[in-house]
This record gives C-alpha cells, sequence and structure tokens, in this order.
C-alpha cells in the first residue's frame, strides 16, 4: 500500500511549500508549468487521492472509492476542474481500470514507474502522494511508460492469458511424471513426450485399469522410435491407489487446459481477423529455406496469414522467429514504431543494448552487462536467439562468432539485439528481410578483419600482402 503522508522535515530552517529552504527556492532557477491543467492521483487498492492545480476547485484534494461509480465520479470531478492530463503511479493492477475509464473520457493519461517519482530531485515535506505526483507532472518531470494502444492492449490480454494456460499445463504434464516415477513406471525414460499419442493412449488405458504391460506396449505408436519389449519392461510399476488418483487428476487436468487455450486461440483469431479488412493480405509471399514446424502448443490456426495480413510484412521470413513469436512480439509492442525514436531507443527499451561501465581518467570500460529486465519481448527474443546457434544463415554465422568471442550467454543477447534492430526496420519502414547467408557474411567480416590489419600495420609503417 502506498504512503498517503510523507515524513516532515527535520531541519528548523523554514521550508518553502515545494519543500526546499526558502533561500534555496530563492536561489533556485523558476521551472517553466508545462502542464497548467494537470492532476495527480495517488493509486490505491480501495482508496484514490487526487490533486487538482491550485484554484481549480475550493478543494485541491480529494479521496475516491475504487468502485466503478467512484471512479465515474472521479472522472466528472476533473473534467469540472478542468484537467486535461493525469499522471498516476502503476501500482499493482488496481491503476488498470482507472486508467482505462480516464483514457475512455478523453483525458490525456500519463503512467509513471513508481522510481521514476522517488529519483526526481527534491523531497515531498509535508504534502500527500498524490500533490507531489502533480507538481512533478505540471513541469513535465515524468515520463510516460510504453503502453500500446487499446486495440493491441486487448491482444495482449488473449496472448497473456494463453501464456498463463500453458504454464498450467506444463505444470501438470510435471505432476503426471512425478505420479508415474513414484509407482516406478519408467514411461518417461522411454517415450520423449507423454502427452504425444503413445503416452496419451497408455495413460488412458492405465487409468481404466490396463496393467499387462504388454498390452499396454502394443499401444504404441507406429512412429514410436522405442520397441514394444523395452516400453513393456518400463511398465512394470507398483500400481498404488493414491498415485493413480494423483495421475487421473493430473490427466484430466491436463485436457482441461488443453481445452481452454483451444478456445483462447479460436478468440485471437477471431479477433486478429476483425483488426483487417477480409480482402487484404491474399498475396502472401511463400517461405524460402526450411522453416521449423509448428510446435504443439502453438495456435492451430494461420498465424503467419493473420499477423502479414496486420503489418504488411512478414516477420516469420527472419531466421529464428516462427508465426506464434511473431504474435507474442507484436501483442507486447503493438504495429506503431514511433513510439520510439529509433532502433537504439528500442533495444534499449527491451534492455538489450550493452550497459555502461566506465571508469578511470581515460574512461575504461569495466563491463558491458545489460541491464537486468523482465521484458517479455526480450525474452521472447533471446529464445529466438538461441535457436540460431546452429542455424546456417548470416544471423547464425554472426551468433556462432559471438559465441567465441563472448561465451553463450552474451552471444544470445547479442542475436536478440540484432533481431530487435530488423524488427523495427521492419514495422517502422516496412523493409523486407534478406538473408544473404552464413558464407556471405563470414567473407565479409574477413574483409574486415583485413582491412584493420592493414591499417594497423600501415600506422606502424609496415606493408602487408596476402599471400
Amino acid at each position: 500500500m502506498s504512503r498517503k503522508h510523507s515524513k516532515r522535515s527535520s531541519s528548523c530552517e523554514p521550508v518553502h511549500r515545494g519543500g526546499l529552504p526558502v533561500a534555496a527556492a530563492a536561489r533556485a532557477p523558476a521551472l517553466d508549468e508545462l502542464n497548467a491543467h494537470a492532476a495527480g492521483i495517488d493509486v490505491g487498492a480501495t482508496m484514490h487521492f487526487v490533486a487538482v492545480p491550485e484554484g481549480a476547485d475550493e478543494v485541491c484534494v480529494r479521496s475516491f472509492g475504487s468502485f466503478t461509480a467512484d471512479l465515474e465520479g472521479l472522472a466528472d470531478w476533473l473534467a469540472q476542474c478542468g484537467v486535461t492530463t493525469v499522471a498516476m503511479e502503476s501500482t499493482g493492477v488496481y491503476w488498470i481500470a482507472l486508467y482505462e475509464i480516464l483514457e475512455r473520457r478523453g483525458f490525456e493519461v500519463l503512467l509513471a514507474e513508481p522510481s521514476q517519482i522517488k529519483k526526481v530531485p527534491g523531497r515531498k515535506s509535508d504534502v500527500l502522494d498524490c500533490q507531489w505526483i502533480q507538481r512533478l507532472h505540471s513541469f513535465g518531470l515524468l515520463r510516460a511508460s510504453f503502453r500500446p494502444a487499446d486495440a493491441v492492449v486487448v491482444l495482449r490480454a488473449y496472448l497473456r492469458q494463453r501464456e498463463t494456460l500453458t504454464q498450467g499445463t506444463a505444470q501438470q504434464v510435471q505432476h503426471m511424471q512425478k505420479a508415474l516415477e513414484q509407482m516406478n513406471v519408467k514411461l518417461t525414460e522411454v517415450l520423449s513426450d507423454v502427452t504425444g499419442q503413445t503416452g496419451q493412449r497408455i495413460l488412458d488405458a492405465i487409468l481404466a485399469g490396463e496393467r499387462d504391460p504388454a498390452v499396454l506396449a502394443r499401444l504404441r505408436d507406429a512412429k514410436c522410435k522405442r520397441d514394444a519389449a523395452t516400453i513393456a519392461l518400463a511398465l512394470q510399476g507398483n500400481w498404488r491407489e493414491e498415485h493413480l488418483f494423483s495421475l487421473r487428476q493430473a490427466v484430466d487436468l491436463y485436457r482441461v487446459y488443453q481445452q481452454k487455450i483451444g478456445e483462447v486461440d479460436q478468440q485471437i483469431e477471431a479477433y486478429l481477423a476483425s483488426l483487417t479488412p477480409p480482402a487484404a493480405g491474399d498475396d502472401l509471399p511463400p517461405l524460402s529455406g526450411n522453416k521449423r514446424q509448428k510446435g504443439r502448443q502453438e495456435p492451430a490456426f494461420d498465424v503467419r496469414a493473420s499477423l502479414y495480413r496486420l503489418l504488411g510484412v512478414d516477420l516469420t521470413t527472419i531466421h529464428g522467429i516462427g508465426p506464434y513469436a511473431a504474435l507474442q512480439i507484436v501483442s507486447e509492442i503493438g504495429t506503431d514504431m514511433s513510439r520510439w525514436e529509433t532502433d537504439k531507443h528500442f533495444c534499449s527499451w527491451l534492455a538489450l543494448c550493452p550497459g555502461v561501465n566506465k571508469t578511470g581518467e581515460r574512461a575504461k570500460s569495466k563491463s558491458g552487462k545489460t541491464r537486468p529486465s523482465a521484458n517479455r519481448v526480450a525474452r521472447v527474443l533471446r529464445l529466438c536467439g538461441q535457436s540460431l546457434l546452429r542455424a546456417d544463415c548470416a544471423l547464425g554465422a554472426f551468433a556462432r562468432r559471438m559465441r567465441v568471442r563472448l561465451g553463450a550467454p552474451q552471444a544470445i543477447t547479442a542475436v536478440a539485439h540484432k533481431l530487435a534492430k530488423i524488427i523495427y526496420g521492419m514495422l517502422k519502414y516496412g523493409k523486407a528481410y534478406v538473408d544473404r547467408g552464413a558464407e556471405y557474411y563470414d567473407e565479409q567480416y574477413r574483409e574486415r578483419v583485413v582491412q584493420q590489419i592493414q591499417r594497423r600495420a600501415e600506422h606502424l609503417g609496415l606493408r602487408v600482402s596476402e599471400a
């Protein structure tokens, strides 16, 4: 819960209203008020405190409850006070309902990270948090956090719900494996995936009462690499009732999660279709090269065609990025890349840029470690970059060179950084991705190294000639 009152000044010197001593306030240059009709809101779980500019109302600070009727009354009061822009902290999930109501009512809403407000020079003295937020916002000292357009927010909510269900599915698979191990049924040792066709047939037969290993082994799929004899040996177990009960519940919950994921996929497909005209994007270009097969946990509908109709470019042409990864990326960043001035700003927001840690008179660099972040797009790009370490393409050659130079973790981050720049260029300028191949990249790198050696030799008064 956020603080409603800050500590009073411990100094005996007279304090200016803004929190500075009178002498210091007199010496400090005056700031220009950029947002004259700004309000600040201190968001809480059950109560919101709102501050408006002085003179806008008889009482410049009021409190409102968190019920929908209270939020509508809050918006009415801001409109009566002539407020046009509102700033608030991103406190948990309590801000979402208020943000959406204010945005729908036509207010310009700025969502600020709490760390921003704490880092601003100065001190809150004896005012409420909402007054401090209103004061900072009126002078333009707060920067808005990124929030995509409302249409993308809807898509993002569907994708995040799907991710939650996928995590629940993975947990139930782990519970299946635990119950089998407790019964010493080594099914996970002979099958790569117990949720495949062979695994599901055997589990259904076990839960139906079948205990004969030979009968269970004959349920294997024709494509299964293990022979029936090996599977039969693994299916000799200690069939205890409590473990069978746990196995049954895990299997049932797994299928419930799978059903719910299918419902989310239908919702996503319908929503993507509503965002684009039905006749657009029929000329989807064919994929060049060998692309990986669709995973079992990916949506069943044609994600690539839906994204092409929405974006006008095909992100799946980038090596390492599949249709579902592209959908996750678009659901988080949207389609308007003008929110970031350059691709460098975009990569900095993703926390994929090298860190700056220099010391000494000559500013010697000590570390280039990226700053920690929980950005979902960066996580997806790192997974895509990891898949490129053995790929036969220019990005794969770059990844392997970075792995030799920096190690695998840093190489994956470097590839994710390059992928982010490619995505930025495609979405903002409509550039098509062209891969010149690993051999072309290696040749270009060799030429750069040779040129560097020649320049260094000329600087030392030497001359280098190729053998």
